[in-house]
């Protein structure tokens, strides 16, 4: 084959990779895309209705001994920690050395752990970005072979020596109370870009934990409990509207309106959907008499 041919030839070739696509988002991945939005939309709903008027306060709720306010609202902005709370967690002392703390990642399949003191008290964090950066440390020391073999404790490297918790971790440790409000635990999380929030008491001790996956689920509602929420308080409770004439259809977060209303109850109706925070698209189909 000569120059040409050989140019000819990679031409074609680049222009049939162009033409082949080359990523197929799998339904798994688009559910989750998709959650993502509904997540955004509702934490942006939560966020106008919380602009818009300062909730009153209307009780207390007490954790640990202390008396903490607790806001009167519906939705996004009544949850709180507490109520997806289920998980506890072991948090490691500062003195703990640095295999043993990745061993611990690695068997529990976690992301990041508490150091905490001898009360209990959460004074930092360390992340596998944390276990990384020195694992990266280590290799780039000049002494490359078997460096890894060393990481997983088949022989120690000198420089391992003395590395604990207390010089590895992240201070100061974000962290959030079981009366905080999912709301703002989610946008701690999004803020710092961190896979787990810590939960501790009013004392700062460690309770459990929860993940940035456990906080998506509990402020996005699926679509049943979407539509009971229609049926039930927008069409019943706040408009006064008969279910049986409205034809209610949620599908991904969209709800489709489907019937025969007066024109002033169509409007009120569509808007007063459109505000419900988990809402991510009303579908107005409904005629007019």
């Amino acid at each position: 084959m000569n120059d040409r041919e050989a140019r000819e030839a990679g031409s074609a070739s680049a222009e049939a990779r162009r033409a082949v696509p080359g990523y197929a988002p799998k339904p798994a991945e688009d559910f989750r895309q998709d959650m993502m939005v509904r997540y955004l939309h509702a934490m942006a709903s939560y966020s106008a209705q919380a602009a818009a008027a300062e909730p009153a306060v209307t009780g207390h709720d007490t954790v640990g001994g202390t008396s903490h306010a607790t806001p009167h609202t519906k939705g996004v902005a009544a949850l709180q920690v507490r109520y997806i709370l289920k998980r506890t967690m072991a948090g490691v002392p500062p003195e703990t050395p640095y295999l043993d703390v990745a061993r611990m990642l690695a068997r529990e399949q976690i992301g990041a752990v508490a150091v905490v003191d001898g009360s209990g008290r959460v004074i930092g964090v360390v992340a596998e970005s944390d276990l990384l950066a020195r694992a990266a440390s280590l290799a780039s020391d000049g002494e490359r072979t078997g460096t890894f073999r060393r990481l997983f404790g088949r022989r120690q490297h000198p420089g391992e020596a003395g590395v604990t918790a207390a010089a590895l971790m992240s201070t100061p440790p974000l962290t959030v109370h079981p009366w905080t409000s999912l709301a703002e635990a989610a946008r701690t999380a999004a803020r710092s870009r961190i896979r787990q929030m810590f939960v501790t008491d009013h004392k700062g001790r460690l309770v459990g934990v929860v993940s940035r996956s456990e906080l998506l689920q509990a402020l996005v509602r699926d679509d049943k409990a979407i539509r009971e929420e229609v049926v039930s308080h927008v069409l019943s409770d706040e408009l006064g509207i008969d279910p049986a004439v409205v034809d209610v259809h949620v599908h991904n977060g969209t709800v489709t309106l489907s019937g025969s209303l007066p024109a002033d109850l169509a409007g009120r109706l569509t808007d007063a959907v459109a505000r419900i925070p988990d809402v991510f698209e009303v579908a107005d189909h409904l005629t007019m008499r």
